[in-house]
């Protein structure tokens, strides 16, 4: 049976051959459309106006490198050694996964993310790095619009299983102070007193000005600026610190440690014996000999929290404290390790 159509009908099916769009496509959307709009024509067309609207927003992305510029940007006002950080990881990242320097940010997936941190990097304190600092780049992408969310939330944070450290031995402990004493005319000499003494943390001293020491009150201010976690502290300064900082107060605006001073740190611990294979020298080691010789002499895991600048204890119960290795505490805080050595004395 054959249908006559209208003229109304006849120019929708031009329409249609024009957008190249099936009349039966056409219709069946023709339907979701009213049925969107419940009937109301003006309602349909506002669904639609809308639905693009998100659809565009929807698509707005940038690639992973592109999110990294980005990201690094937003955080021009962190400390410099941040900022190199950052830096690093993400290209260790890229040059490792060269696939993820052109990725779409909005299509990356959690599962992806973990693969490439455990493709970059090797232990799992270097992953838990690469997980803080890859989360960081999604949530600028997420601010920017340019992804829906931040796949790294779906990915585990690495386990690290914290082990004591060894600290140092007395005679190591006498051997460091004493060169320390004689390298430079003693341009290191406050700044290792303090790591030592105070267990303030080698960039953390090298932000430090004399103005940041009172002597009289016998403590050491570290603001916000500069401590690692961006915490204020005060650190006490106790008599064998408080002796080596008297020797070598400088002005006011004087920085405690003399200038190139990686270089110096580097020099005067080679000086004194580390470096090689056979004697290599171990991170925070000095932070570690003062947080075990504060705890085995004043006792107090609440009074040490508080110097080291920490939020719980935990991490100085697993990781921190080794009190096997402490000998004689109280010589320790008298400072007789650091007294002037006898001619022809050796060291321990």
């Amino acid at each position: 049976m054959l249908y006559a159509i209208t003229d109304e009908e006849y120019a929708a099916v031009i329409i249609l051959r024009e957008a190249k769009i099936g009349m039966i496509e056409a219709a069946i959307l023709a339907r979701e459309v009213s049925a969107a709009g419940r009937g109301d024509i003006r309602r349909a067309r506002r669904c639609l106006m809308l639905g693009e609207q998100e659809l565009s927003k929807s698509e707005q992305t940038v690639s992973f490198k592109r999110a990294v510029e980005e990201a690094l940007s937003a955080r021009q006002q962190r400390r410099s050694r941040t900022l190199v950080d950052f830096r690093y990881f993400c290209r260790r990242m890229m040059k490792r996964c060269p696939e993820l320097c052109r990725r779409r940010v909005r299509g990356i997936k959690p599962d992806e993310c973990r693969a490439w941190i455990q493709n970059a990097f090797d232990t799992p304190q270097q992953q838990r790095k690469a997980r803080a600092v890859l989360s960081g780049v999604f949530s600028t992408a997420q601010r920017k619009g340019w992804c829906a969310s931040n796949p790294v939330a779906q990915v585990g944070v690495p386990k690290v299983i914290e082990h004591q450290l060894p600290i140092l031995t007395p005679g190591e402990i006498e051997r460091l102070l004493h060169t320390a004493e004689q390298y430079g005319e003693g341009c290191c000499h406050a700044a290792v007193g303090m790591m030592l003494y105070g267990g303030i943390r080698p960039n953390e001293v090298a932000r430090l000005s004399w103005q940041h020491v009172d002597l009289q009150r016998k403590v050491v201010y570290l603001p916000p600026s500069h401590s690692k976690t961006g915490g204020a502290r005060s650190v006490t300064i106790h008599p064998p610190l408080h002796r080596i900082l008297s020797m070598r107060q400088g002005g006011v605006h004087e920085l405690v440690c003399p200038a190139n001073w990686p270089h110096h740190w580097r020099e005067l611990r080679r000086m004194a014996g580390w470096g090689s294979p056979a004697h290599p020298w171990r991170p925070d080691v000095l932070r570690h000999t003062f947080a075990s010789y504060h705890l085995a002499h004043f006792r107090s895991y609440s009074m040490l929290q508080f110097e080291m600048g920490h939020r719980d204890a935990n991490l100085l119960r697993t990781r921190y404290v080794d009190l096997r290795g402490v000998c004689n505490a109280s010589v320790f805080w008298e400072g007789s390790y650091a007294a002037p050595r006898v001619p022809g004395q050796r060291w321990l």
